[in-house]
């Protein structure tokens, strides 16, 4: 296995190189995967670069996931004397040179080179197709993932899903309408539903078919095919035992970083090892430190920068005999060797209020600041697909019964303290179901980088960002402008074919 790391992370560095940046005019040669594929062990090897840059500071160790998070109405800039590329995020004031989006585009499609080499190689290396299959499949998954992101973040982009051995190809290369994007995320989740394994035993960080179908149901759900979202998350539903997945009973044990491998909620999920580093920011994971309270102490972790801090009024609103509410936030600690309140947390920094829990008070091994975790981040939940399966069924209407079931099986952990039951939250018995979902999904998974995705989907923005119960307002709002990100400005100087810009940037 060392060897296949070690492989997979040369691997990354030279398809990396195909990524749709940093382009230069220079005689860098052709590339043939003929000259690296010789073994099934070179594509697994490729399959796992993919994932080096998933884990990386650039990707979800926290430029794409710190932009998600403080784009949503959940979170807000605390100590505003962090750098302004952060800020315009937060207060849809973003230009086309935003650092955040210059920094994950490119490593975005770093990932994409990595799996396209890794499809290329199965083909040429001549091993039985029942071994090379579940990889294909695999890289397949990962590439519909990333291009998941980027469509949603940016709309028309290159949809690239094939394999560049000439790098200057890519300076032709133009935007693909996003439905065509769609068909092919939904190709590759396809693929990945028919071929990948059913399990990897305890191991919760590679794509299943359950996880496969799950994001299936998701993103159909977004492109508004309800009846195809429903069918794929009843799929992972009546096979959870095939694929191992359950809700935990506490719902505190998914955001210990010192003991959170292989839980059965977690449909797929990013795993980061402590005090583990490589090149290029990989395994460097920093959201513990951005959401922790900067001069603060506990039994596990040191200060944080208060750079992504709830504001008061989400805390404020959230019920506080709702146990999710207390696992989500820290609220209480030590400055300065004395227990104080949120009243005092950074008092020099504006971040006088409670801050995130999820990624800084429980991380596991680190290497101080809640910096190079061992946290596991959930990139897709048992959990949500209940919520998937509720909201699907909600809007094909007739299955109000159904609807309350999944909900209900939410509120039934929520009401498990740590092994003390309680009585809230109450059992939905009726109501508005969609609020209810609505509702539910914005507590159950609250600062776990799917709040924006939600507010975009639903179009929700004038409502949460301008309305009279606001969590966090934001006048400056524009719809026509802010669902999506501006392209990155040194993507557009070095292709006129990525031309013309998103509209409002």
């Amino acid at each position: 296995m060392k060897n296949i790391i070690n492989r997979s992370l040369v691997l990354t560095l030279i398809f990396g190189a195909l990524s749709c940046t940093d382009l230069k005019e220079e005689p860098i040669g052709l590339l043939a995967p003929e000259a690296f594929f010789k073994s099934i062990n070179d594509v697994e090897a490729a399959v796992l670069g993919s994932y080096a840059n998933i884990a990386s500071e650039r990707f979800y160790g926290r430029k794409l996931a710190l932009s998600l998070l403080l784009r949503g109405d959940m979170v807000d800039i605390g100590d505003r004397n962090t750098p302004g590329r952060r800020q315009q995020v937060n207060d849809f004031d973003m230009d086309s040179n935003n650092g955040m989006i210059t920094s994950f585009w490119p490593t975005a499609y770093k990932i994409i080179g990595a799996t396209n080499a890794a499809i290329a190689g199965a083909e040429i290396v001549g091993e039985p197709a029942d071994k090379l299959t579940p990889l294909v499949a695999e890289a397949r998954f990962l590439r519909a993932f990333t291009y998941f992101h980027l469509v949603r973040i940016f709309g028309d982009i290159p949809f690239i899903d094939f394999f560049i051995s000439d790098p200057a190809e890519v300076k032709e290369i133009s935007k693909t309408p996003e439905a065509e994007i769609y068909s092919g995320i939904i190709a590759d989740f396809e693929f990945g539903k028919q071929n990948l394994p059913d399990t990897y035993g305890g191991l919760r960080s590679r794509p299943t078919r359950g996880t496969a179908a799950a994001f299936l149901a998701l993103v159909h759900l977004t492109l508004g095919n309800d009846q195809e979202a429903y069918d794929n998350a009843k799929f992972v539903i009546d096979n959870k035992a095939t694929f191992g997945y359950d809700l935990m009973p506490d719902f505190a044990e998914l955001y210990d970083g010192f003991n959170n491998d292989g839980l059965a909620e977690h449909v797929f999920m990013l795993d980061f090892l402590g005090q583990v580093s490589g090149g290029s920011g990989q395994q460097d994971d920093l959201m513990g430190s951005v959401t922790g309270i900067r001069n603060f102490s506990n039994e596990n972790t040191n200060a944080g920068w208060s750079v992504s801090v709830p504001s008061l009024k989400v805390f404020e609103t959230w019920n506080e005999n709702d146990y999710r509410r207390k696992v989500s936030f820290i609220d209480s600690g030590f400055i300065d060797g004395v227990w104080v309140g949120y009243d005092k947390f950074a008092p020099n920094h504006g971040s006088q209020r409670p801050h995130i829990a999820k990624y800084y008070e429980r991380p596991g091994n680190h290497s101080g600041a809640a910096r190079k975790t061992d946290n596991n981040y959930p990139l897709m939940r048992y959990a949500e697909v209940l919520l998937i399966a509720a909201e699907a069924a909600d809007n094909l209407g007739g299955k109000d019964a159904e609807v309350m079931g999944y909900l209900n099986e939410l509120r039934a952990r929520a009401r498990n303290w740590a092994g003390t039951i309680t009585t809230f939250p109450p059992d939905v018995t009726g109501g508005n179901l969609t609020d209810t979902i609505r509702e539910e999904r914005r507590l159950e998974l609250a600062f776990e980088y799917k709040r924006w995705y939600d507010i975009k989907r639903w179009g929700i923005g004038d409502e949460v960002f301008k309305g009279p119960n606001s969590l966090e307002p934001h006048d400056n709002f524009d719809s026509n402008r802010d669902y999506h990100f501006p392209l990155p400005q040194d993507e557009l100087d070095r292709n006129e074919n990525l031309k013309p810009q998103n509209p409002g940037y």
